[in-house]
């Protein structure tokens, strides 16, 4: 049976690529959105369906950010700006 690679060797650049690609998805999935109405019973399925994907893109960015590593000068007190 076939196993998943657990490793990735992704450069800085793909991950930014990643990042972006899923916050054109994020705008586009609320372009969606606001186009259907709350008023409207048979559009209710599609909203619930556009708002999980938008929640799981986030959760996504949410995992990627959570897992880099900042930059903070060791020698000296930091200061933001």
């Amino acid at each position: 049976m076939p196993r998943f690679n657990r490793t990735f060797e992704l450069s800085i650049h793909d991950v930014d690529v990643i990042e972006e690609a899923l916050r054109a998805r994020s705008r586009e999935l609320c372009k969606m959105r606001r186009a259907l109405s709350d008023q409207n019973p048979a559009e209710l399925e599609s909203i619930m369906v556009i708002e999980g994907d938008l929640r799981e893109s986030e959760e996504l960015l949410g995992r990627l950010h959570n897992q880099k590593v900042f930059y903070r000068p060791r020698a000296q007190t930091y200061v933001s700006g």
